[in-house]
C-alpha cells in the first residue's frame, strides 16, 4: 500500500468482508492493513479518516435495526487495524 487511495480500497474491501460474519480472515487483513500503513509512513489520522469514510458509506446502506451491529463490527475492525500503532508506541521509551 503506498497511498491513501490504496488504503481506502484495501480498507473498504476487508471491512466489507468482515461485516457479514466477523470472521478471522478479514480481521487479520485489517491487522495487515495497519501494519502496511505503519511501514508506508501513513499516519494514525489517515487511518481514522479512511475508517470514518468507509463507515459512513456502509451505514447509509443498512437498515436502522442493523446500525448497532455495524457500529460494533466497525469498532472491532478499527481496533485491529490500529494494533500495530499501539505496539509501536509501547516499544518507545517513556517520555519524561
Amino acid at each position: 500500500m503506498s497511498s491513501l487511495a490504496d488504503l481506502r480500497r484495501d480498507y473498504r474491501a476487508a471491512f466489507l468482508r468482515y461485516l457479514p460474519r466477523r470472521a478471522e480472515a478479514p480481521l487479520r487483513a485489517g491487522y495487515e492493513i495497519g501494519r502496511a500503513a505503519v511501514v508506508d509512513g501513513l499516519s494514525i489520522l489517515d487511518l481514522a479518516q479512511v475508517h470514518h469514510e468507509v463507515l459512513l458509506e456502509v451505514i447509509t446502506t443498512v437498515r436502522r435495526d442493523e446500525l448497532g451491529d455495524v457500529a460494533a463490527a466497525a469498532s472491532e475492525f478499527f481496533v485491529e487495524v490500529l494494533a500495530t500503532y499501539e505496539m509501536a508506541q509501547r516499544s518507545l521509551p517513556p517520555r519524561r
